[in-house]
């Protein structure tokens, strides 16, 4: 699934989470533990949005970055965006829906002017997109001078004695959960096949400096397993 490329990995994807959809948040807090909530918090801790902002929660999924934003700073306005719908009108029936504005938008091609948002942060996003450097790019060029991106996502593990255990849970743990409560474990392998086709934490860092960001830095999480990256436009 991982060795698809353009469009056609970019359907598959917009397919899979259109699936996955309705147990998505589900298997986020059992794959993690409920650890990915305490993530997204410090996200929105980190992004550092300012009174009265504009924040775009890219490849959005269900909104919980948006809804985290609106906790965290209730006078902001959160824009969600995803191109895979079904996962947006999931988060619609949650409470407080009505406090962001919905988008449907390709991460690569960002419906929106330069220089429009304060604040742009991501939940697992870039793992999935077809062209990394470009998203970064458009996501700089949205962003307003000063404005700061808050990425959180799966990162490559180095070697370490806690590598094969990573590696198990994540190839033979999660694929049987995925199936035995979604029912769709193509999904689930596919997660650690793009996490393992990913970037390390350093060379996502190195591609943010190099699409124009300053300021950059990153934090591990979950063995370096995950990360949660940032940097000022």
């Amino acid at each position: 699934m991982t060795n698809l490329k353009g469009a056609e990995r970019a359907i598959y994807v917009q397919d899979m989470f259109g699936r996955i959809a309705h147990r998505y948040d589900m298997m986020n807090r059992l794959m993690t533990a409920g650890q990915d909530i305490a993530w997204r918090r410090k996200v929105i801790r980190i992004a550092e949005i300012p009174k009265n902002s504009v924040l775009l929660d890219l490849g959005a999924g269900t909104g919980d970055l948006a809804f985290e934003a609106t906790i965290q700073n209730p006078d902001c306005k959160p824009v969600a965006a995803d191109f895979t719908l079904t996962m947006m009108r999931i988060g619609q029936h949650k409470p407080g829906y009505e406090k962001i504005y919905w988008n449907g938008a390709d991460a690569l091609y960002l419906p929106y002017p330069k220089d429009t948002f304060d604040t742009v942060v991501s939940g697992f996003l870039l793992r999935n997109v077809v062209d990394i450097k470009q998203s970064l790019e458009e996501q700089y060029r949205v962003l307003k001078r000063g404005g700061k991106l808050v990425a959180l996502d799966t990162s490559r593990v180095r070697k370490s004695i806690l590598r094969p255990l990573i590696h198990f849970y994540m190839h033979r743990v999660i694929p049987f959960l995925g199936k035995f409560l979604t029912g769709e474990q193509d999904a689930y392998v596919y997660l650690p096949e793009s996490s393992d086709a990913f970037l390390f934490a350093e060379e996502l860092a190195a591609l943010l400096v190099k699409v124009g960001f300053r300021e950059v830095g990153f934090q591990r999480l979950m063995f370096g397993a995950v990360s949660i990256h940032w940097g000022v436009k």
